[in-house]
This record gives structure tokens, sequence and C-alpha cells, in this order.
């Protein structure tokens, strides 16, 4: 019989290990393409992109074969979008806007099987020809709840008591609009808030995730964060930039 895949990221998280998360690449050929980075997920985006329920399957099937966690995000925290997305072989779920520990506890109930939650009981392709699924799938199933309203963060204490969430993921674009800061991720009071919000998260003994940047990265692995979120877009700008005043500099001094 078939021994159920591993989930790689939730593996190198519970090592005390950094995984990133690389969103951008709904395409399988582009996920194929990214597998040889050695990139631990690919964030598969089903909130704001193209990506529907029929494209998941084949978009995993791609990670699976470079043992990249699959990590979709979903439209909203409602229980079928969330297990029907778990059914379609995604290896964990992203759930945006989780401003309550009610919210955050019908996550895991939709997310998990009993004896945790609810999950409706159908095995998908990942657990096709295991014989133990059931009793195996609810540990390789990945949680990420995001922190990305102002009312998130005021209930941030109830939420992270909510068992079974594998990484608190704060959202600054967001948060920067629920708190009348609109496409200003980078004023001072939210910058302020992100940070005392990674610093309870990280207290409360839970895993923090965090949105950045070639520039920002560094500085919220120095303050504890072990899981981000990094968009193609950025990995490809960022290098045409250096590409680009290599040319210029090189020109220049020629």
């Amino acid at each position: 019989m078939a021994e159920l895949r591993p989930n790689h990221a939730k593996v190198k998280l519970a090592a005390g290990e950094i995984v990133t998360a690389l969103a951008g690449a709904d395409y399988p050929d582009w996920i194929d393409f990214i597998g040889q980075t050695g990139i631990e997920a690919i964030w598969i985006e089903a909130e704001h992109g193209p990506v529907d329920f029929v494209h998941i399957g084949d978009l995993t099937r791609a990670c699976d074969l470079w043992e990249m966690t699959s990590l979709v995000r979903v439209g909203r925290a409602e229980a079928n979008v969330i297990y029907r997305t778990l059914d379609r072989g995604a290896q964990g779920i992203v759930v945006p806007h989780v401003d309550t520990p009610e919210q955050a506890k019908l996550v895991v109930d939709a997310a998990k099987f009993a004896p945790i939650g609810h999950r409706g009981v159908a095995t998908n392709r990942q657990g096709f020809g295991v014989a133990d699924y059931f009793e195996k799938a609810n540990d390789q199933t990945m949680i990420v709840v995001l922190i990305e309203d102002i009312q998130a963060v005021r209930n941030l204490d109830a939420i992270l008591n909510v068992d079974h969430i594998d990484v608190f993921h704060v959202a600054p674009s967001d948060l920067a609009q629920s708190m009348g800061h609109p496409a200003q991720a980078d004023h001072p009071a939210v910058l302020r808030t992100v940070d005392e919000s990674i610093a309870k998260i990280l207290a409360a003994g839970r895993t923090a995730g965090m949105s950045v940047t070639l520039d920002t990265v560094g500085t919220y692995i120095r303050a504890g964060v072990r899981f981000f979120y990094h968009s193609i877009e950025g990995w490809i700008l960022g290098g045409a930039s250096q590409y680009l005043t290599t040319v210029r500099d090189v020109k220049t001094s020629a």
C-alpha cells in the first residue's frame, strides 16, 4: 500500500526551521520550474488569483513532484470551501481575515477529521491507496490563518489559544487598510502593530508568519519569524533590478 506524502513544510516548522511559501506561480509549469530552487512551499492563490477548484489537482501534483508543500489560500473562512480545497489535494490551507477565535475554531473544525474536527469524510488523491489515510491526514494537514485586520489584532490573545493552527501569519497590506492607512503598509503605526503582533505570537509559543520582500526578510528572521510569504513578482523584479544595476555600473565604468 502507498504511504501518505509527508508535509515537508510542516515538518520543518516543527523542527524550528524557516519555511518560505512562494506566491504567484499559479500554473503547473511554473511550479515545476521553481521546484529546482529548493523553496519549501507554494502559496496557491485562490482568493485573489485565477485558481479555481478544477485547477488545484494539477497545481498540487506539481508541488508533490518536488516535495514542496502545496498551500492554497481560499477566499473565506467557510467550512465547505476549506475541506473541498483539501479534498482536491492541497496539503495545507491558508484562510484570510480570521478575526475572532470563533472563526479560528471554524477553520480547524473544517480542516481536520475527527476526533479534532468535523471535516467531511472523503478520500482525495493524497489518500489514494493509503490504508490509514484518515488516521494520518490530520498530522499532515497544515493550517495558516491570516491576521490582517485590526479586529484580529484586538482579538489576538484569544485567537492564539486555538489549538492545531500551524502559523499565525501577519499580513500588513490589509492590516494597513483596516487601520485607515490604505496602501501604506510601511506606515509607522502599521509597522508598530505588526511588530507588536509578532511579539505576542512568539510570546505565546506559536509560530509567526510574515509577508516579506527581499529587503525585509532578514529583519523578520532576526525578529523570530519562521514562516514567510514572498511573491514571485518580487523575485523577478529583484533579479531584474540587480541585473540592470550591474549593466549600468559596468557601462559607466567602461
